[in-house]
C-alpha cells in the first residue's frame, strides 16, 4: 500500500486538549518520511521526483528552466558560495484546471491569474510534479478559484544531510524559485501584477524569502522582476532557531495533536540539512531562512497583499502569529485599507489545506482563499 493510500484510508480521531482532528497512523507516516535519511538502504518510504530529470507521465507538462546567476547580488553569491551550490536548471511543471489544455507559455485570458506554486516537504521531501500527492493543493485552489486557470510550479533542490554527503543546502531552493520566477515574467513575459505565489510550510518560507529578494532588487539589478500581486501562505514554516519553544508556547500545548513537532530544534534532520553550513547562526539572524525569528526585527515594507493561514492547533503557531503580527505592522490587516489576511484555522493541524481528510476545515480554508482572491 503506498503512501497516500495509507494517509487516506487513515479513520479520524480526536486528540490533544482541543480535541482536534489528528490521524496517528497519518502522523506516523509522515513522521517517518522526515526524519529518515534521504537515500540508502533504509530510506523513505516513497521516491520522489527530483531536479535532476523530467519525470514525464499522462498529462505532464514540463520543461527545462534555465538558470539566472545574472540575478544573485553580491550577498546571495557569498551565501551560495558558503553552501557549495550555483545556479543551475531544474525542471519546471504546469498544471491546468480541469477540463482545460493550455499550452505552456500561452498568453493569459482577461481577469485570469497565475499560480506559481511552491511546494512544502521540510525541504527535504515532496516534489512539484502533478502526480506528487501534494499537488492535491494546486490542484484545489485551480478549482476553487475561478480566476486561476493554470498553475506552474520549478522541481526545486531538495537539502540533504548527515549521515549522507551535505548537498543543496540554503540558497539552492532559493536560486531555484528565482528562476522560476524569473522565466515567467522574462520568458513567458506575464506581468507581476498577475501572478500570485503560494507556498505551504516550506513552499510559505520559500515564498516570503523568494519576494524579500524581489523587493530588494527589482530596481538595483537589471532584470529582477519585481514582485508579485499577492501571496498566500499555508502554515509557514518561518523560524528555524529554538526562539518560539518557551515554556507554554504552541510547541509544546499542540505537540500531541499536530504530526511536525519533531522538526522543532537544530538538531532534526531536515533542519540540519536546510540550513548547512550557515547553521545557528544563520537560524537565528538571517531573515530569508527564519522571518519570525525573535532575535531579529525583519521589515515587511513593500510587501504584496497577503492571505496568511495557521491552524488552531499546530505547533508553528506561534511562529506564524509573529509573523503576522510583523506584517500587520508594516502592511496594514484586513481587506480594505490593510494588506494582510490572517485565517486561523479552528480546531486544526499543520497545512490544514494538504490533508483530504481534515475536514470540513480543509474546505472552510478553500472557501476563504476564494474570497480573498475575488477581491484582488
Amino acid at each position: 500500500m503506498d503512501f497516500a493510500t495509507l494517509r487516506d484510508c487513515c479513520s479520524v480521531s480526536t486528540c490533544g486538549q482541543q480535541g482536534t482532528k489528528v490521524c496517528p497512523l497519518s502522523r506516523f507516516v509522515n513522521r517517518t518520511l522526515i526524519i529518515l535519511p534521504p537515500s540508502g538502504r533504509v530510506g523513505y518510504l516513497l521516491s520522489f521526483p527530483t531536479h535532476e530529470a523530467i519525470k514525464e507521465g499522462p498529462g505532464v507538462k514540463a520543461l527545462w528552466i534555465n538558470p539566472t546567476p545574472d540575478l544573485m547580488d553580491k550577498q546571495l553569491q557569498r551565501w551560495a558560495t558558503m553552501s557549495g551550490v550555483h545556479p543551475i536548471r531544474i525542471p519546471g511543471y504546469w498544471m491546468d484546471k480541469e477540463g482545460l489544455d493550455i499550452p505552456i507559455g500561452a498568453p493569459l485570458q482577461p481577469g485570469e491569474k497565475i499560480l506559481y506554486r511552491l511546494h512544502g516537504g521540510a525541504f527535504t521531501i515532496c516534489s512539484s510534479h502533478p502526480h506528487d500527492y501534494s499537488a492535491l493543493i494546486p490542484r484545489d485552489l485551480l478549482k476553487n478559484c475561478p480566476s486561476f486557470r493554470r498553475a506552474f510550479s520549478v522541481e526545486y533542490r531538495l537539502s540533504v544531510g548527515p549521515p549522507y554527503p551535505a548537498r543543496n543546502p540554503f540558497p539552492a531552493a532559493l536560486l531555484d524559485t528565482l528562476a522560476g520566477y524569473s522565466y515567467l515574467v522574462n520568458e513567458c513575459h506575464y506581468r507581476p501584477s498577475d501572478i500570485i505565489i503560494m507556498g505551504e510550510s516550506a513552499g510559505g518560507n520559500l515564498a516570503l524569502g523568494l519576494t524579500r529578494y524581489l523587493l530588494q532588487h527589482e530596481h538595483t539589478l537589471n532584470d529582477v522582476p519585481a514582485p508579485p500581486a499577492g501571496l498566500i501562505l499555508s502554515s509557514p514554516w518561518v523560524d528555524f532557531s529554538t526562539s518560539h519553544v518557551t515554556p507554554g508556547s504552541s510547541v509544546f500545548l499542540n505537540a500531541e495533536s499536530d504530526f511536525v513537532g519533531h522538526l522543532i530544534g537544530l538538531e532534526n534532520y531536515s533542519t540540519f540539512a536546510f540550513l548547512g553550513p550557515h547553521g545557528k547562526d544563520g537560524a537565528e539572524t538571517n531573515m530569508y531562512i527564519s522571518p519570525a525569528s525573535l532575535h531579529i526585527e525583519p521589515t515587511f515594507r513593500g510587501f504584496p497583499r497577503t492571505f496568511l493561514i495557521a491552524g488552531e492547533a499546530e505547533v508553528f503557531l506561534d511562529q506564524i502569529k509573529t509573523l503576522r503580527n510583523r506584517m500587520v505592522r508594516d502592511m496594514g490587516e484586513g481587506s480594505d485599507s490593510g494588506q494582510v489576511t490572517y485565517y486561523e484555522a479552528p480546531d486544526s493541524i499543520h497545512s490544514p489545506i494538504s490533508l483530504p481528510w481534515h475536514e470540513p476545515e480543509r474546505s472552510d480554508v478553500y472557501q476563504h482563499i476564494a474570497e480573498w482572491m475575488d477581491m484582488l
